[in-house]
């Protein structure tokens, strides 16, 4: 049975990244344009389950930011091996606690043709301030449709994964 492309890629991934940086597997996104890798931190030092939120927090931002300076050449390193082999950007992330941050991340254009009625939901979002302009609100809408679909959208991406598996296992042409 043969790996999908993603499953490759972070395999690949996974190998690469030093044993000592996470406290566990990195979380691995694979799509067209782009590879995210986010990473869970330890818990910093002094921080218990007590700790109050707030402070909690911002020993975890601290947390975040010393590791993205401390593995900056590390990561950069990585990226441009992993660009090179999968022509994708790579984007790095880290987590700490309830704490996520990403370092970078790829904004690609997507195009696409909408009817009136759907122009003016993103209008409504921009006249009402929630988006600076139909780009950002269509954003946003898609991360508020992600938000509420996971389950399904995490379903619909498994069975996708099978398809491709069959047809690598399928007779060649």
């Amino acid at each position: 049975m043969g790996a999908t492309e993603a499953e490759q890629i972070t395999a690949w991934v996974h190998g690469r990244l030093p044993e000592d940086w996470f406290t566990e597997a990195a979380e691995v996104t694979v799509d067209r344009e782009e590879i995210t890798v986010v990473g869970r931190l330890e818990r910093p030092e002094g921080v218990t389950d007590e700790t109050p939120p707030e402070e909690a927090r911002e020993a975890a931002v601290g947390r975040i930011s010393r590791f993205r300076e401390d593995t900056r050449e590390a990561r950069i390193k990585i990226a441009r091996e992993a660009e090179h082999r999968f022509e994708r950007k790579v984007a790095w992330g880290a987590a700490s606690g309830d704490t996520r941050a990403l370092f970078t991340h790829v904004a690609a254009p997507v195009m696409t043709r909408l009817r009136q009625p759907e122009r003016q939901v993103l209008d409504t979002l921009v006249e009402a301030g929630v988006a600076r302009s139909r780009a950002d609100a269509l954003g946003w809408c898609v991360r508020l449709v992600g938000e509420h679909t996971e389950d399904w959208l995490g379903k619909l991406r498994e069975a996708m994964s099978d398809v491709q598996r069959l047809r690598t296992e399928g007779p060649q042409v």
